[in-house]
């Protein structure tokens, strides 16, 4: 989530090659053996090479992002997936996590300022369009998936949220600082980062931190995370100095001021299932990134605190990324 310097601490270098990026992220619950509140979420992105913005796509994010800057976008398709605590019973709990799918389509436009050798600046734009409710296909998803793992059928699907379109519009912008060590070409930085979703399925603000150590790839703002955290950056240059291997550790806390979980609050334009959501929840995160040429792996370990009243403590789950340059 954090951009690196070259370990001579020279400006970023421009990226002889440059190319796009499609990338895979995957988000669940299995680390911490567990199958409730947000189980599930997957995510495919591609994004562009440098300054290949439809015109269309950037006269539209010209009001947010301005003109400054080398520009991208990026495409994504994704599922998020909630279930109760106990998934045994065809009646859920009244007062536990309703039973929601989310399917969605995003566009993107990514703008990357460079001021000096320490201060580089990424501000982005992503509108999402989907759907919630049986549409989003949450059963049939869950189901199969339970069926490979041998896992017992959750029951209480018919329960779940009504159909009703998906809008999510997220805003975010990251402010990092970095230092090359004189230490095998190692580096340490930060990136505090603020951000604004508005829509019927999250409306929040958030702000956050994210330290960074190691040896990561040039314009690497670290791995891509689910809404409703804060989504990041999935593009990553190429190693420095051509190096065939690069590796970096990273911690990030992140709260948010919640206003809208579509999730939790119900839905929007009918009755349905719902609880009382909490108006400030945080995610602390932890984890590990390996690149070996143009692959990139990644995996987050993450705690996310109580989102409703009654919760039966926080929720934990793994993120693993795969991303490719192509």
């Amino acid at each position: 989530m954090c951009a690196a310097l070259p370990a001579t601490g020279t400006a970023w270098a421009e990226e002889p090659v440059d190319r796009s990026v499609f990338s895979f992220t995957l988000e669940n619950d299995l680390p911490a053996d567990t199958d409730r509140y947000y189980t599930n979420g997957f995510r495919f992105t591609w994004t562009s090479r440098l300054d290949e913005v439809p015109a269309r796509i950037k006269s539209a994010s010209r009001p947010v992002l301005g003109e400054e800057g080398r520009f991208r976008w990026q495409a994504a398709f994704g599922q998020n997936l909630y279930t109760p605590t106990d998934i045994t019973t065809k009646t859920p709990d009244p007062n536990d996590q309703p039973y929601a799918a989310w399917l969605y389509g995003s566009v993107g436009v990514i703008a990357d300022v460079e001021h000096d050798a320490y201060r580089r600046t990424q501000t982005s734009a992503l509108l999402s369009l989907g759907v919630v409710g049986p549409l989003a296909l949450g059963e049939p998803v869950q189901d199969f998936v339970h069926d490979v793992i041998d896992s017992p059928d959750p029951q209480g699907w018919d329960e779940q949220l009504h159909n009703e379109p998906a809008v999510l519009l997220m805003l975010q912008q990251r402010w990092i600082f970095g230092a090359p060590l004189q230490v095998a070409g190692l580096r340490v930085d930060a990136a505090p980062h603020g951000a604004l979703a508005l829509g019927n399925v999250f409306t929040h603000a958030a702000a956050g931190l994210t330290l960074r150590f190691g040896e990561p790839p040039a314009s690497d703002y670290g791995p891509p995370r689910i809404q409703p955290h804060s989504p990041g950056s999935t593009y990553f240059g190429a190693l420095d100095d051509g190096d065939a291997f690069g590796w970096y550790v990273f911690a990030g806390v992140e709260g948010r001021a919640v206003g809208r979980n579509i999730f939790l609050d119900g839905n929007t334009f009918q009755s349905s299932p719902s609880v009382g959501s909490n108006p400030f929840v945080g995610d602390l995160s932890a984890g590990v990134v390996l690149t070996v040429g143009d692959l990139r792996l990644a995996y987050v370990h993450a705690l996310r605190t109580q989102e409703f009243n009654g919760q039966s403590g926080p929720s934990v789950f793994g993120g693993f990324t795969v991303g490719y340059r192509f």
